[in-house]
């Protein structure tokens, strides 16, 4: 059974309208004419790749999430993927369990996106995350575009822990090669700017064995 037909099971199975498309222009035209809430883009697609298809719904400013479905395990073809405008990538073969997961917070992401934060207020600490500007009262606060980048990827699900591999793939980008140490050095140094006491954060709070999370429940 193609695996096309398999995931449209899967996906109807758990109450998702589905629709499917035989090869890479005809997936084309069917997210720019059916407007879907997600992708699955396999790579490996007949008349237009995987790779095109992203790029060009990307070149339309289409802003739909993506994730890319590839038997294709290599860093490189990972890299253009997410290069091109992919939000995630799931490398075959893959369990249901993770894809179903991948999915669900592609969309929570894509949800948030809609109506990203725009302010925060950290105790006495306000960020503007448009203007891009800190301040403790009355006293700037110089905060890096990395950091404010952390920050509104965290903003954007409080509460929820954000993994280090999140914040390379999102903030950085896989192209740039970072290490899951770049993402702690960021976060000593943000907790360093906003937090009263850094060695026992408030705000910027570990998710053991996972990453952060911005905890806002005591604003």
């Amino acid at each position: 059974m193609p695996m096309r037909v398999g995931l449209q099971d899967l996906l109807a199975a758990e109450g998702y309208r589905v629709l499917t498309a035989r090869d890479g222009e005809e997936g084309l035209a069917r997210a720019v004419e059916q407007k879907p809430d997600l992708i699955l883009l396999d790579i490996m697609l007949p008349k237009l790749d995987g790779f095109a298809v992203c790029e060009e719904l990307r070149r339309a400013a289409n802003p739909v999430p993506i994730l890319m479905l590839t038997a294709k395990g290599y860093v490189e073809d990972r890299v253009t993927g997410l290069n091109v405008g992919a939000d995630d990538y799931l490398v075959k073969p893959f369990s249901t369990e993770e894809l179903l997961a991948r999915i669900r917070a592609l969309l929570r992401r894509f949800d948030r996106r809609q109506k990203p934060p725009t302010t925060l207020a950290l105790g006495p600490v306000r960020i503007d995350l448009v203007k891009q500007t800190a301040a403790r009262g009355k006293k700037s606060i110089y905060l890096t575009a990395k950091e404010f980048a952390m920050l509104r990827l965290m903003a954007e699900s409080p509460g929820e822990p954000v993994s280090r591999e999140q914040f390379l793939d999102i903030v950085w980008g896989y192209a740039a090669f970072p290490t899951t140490r770049t993402v702690d050095n960021h976060i000593a140094s943000l907790r360093g700017k906003i937090e009263a006491d850094a060695n026992d954060p408030r705000w910027i709070r570990t998710v053991h064995s996972v990453g952060y999370k911005l905890d806002i429940t005591k604003a």
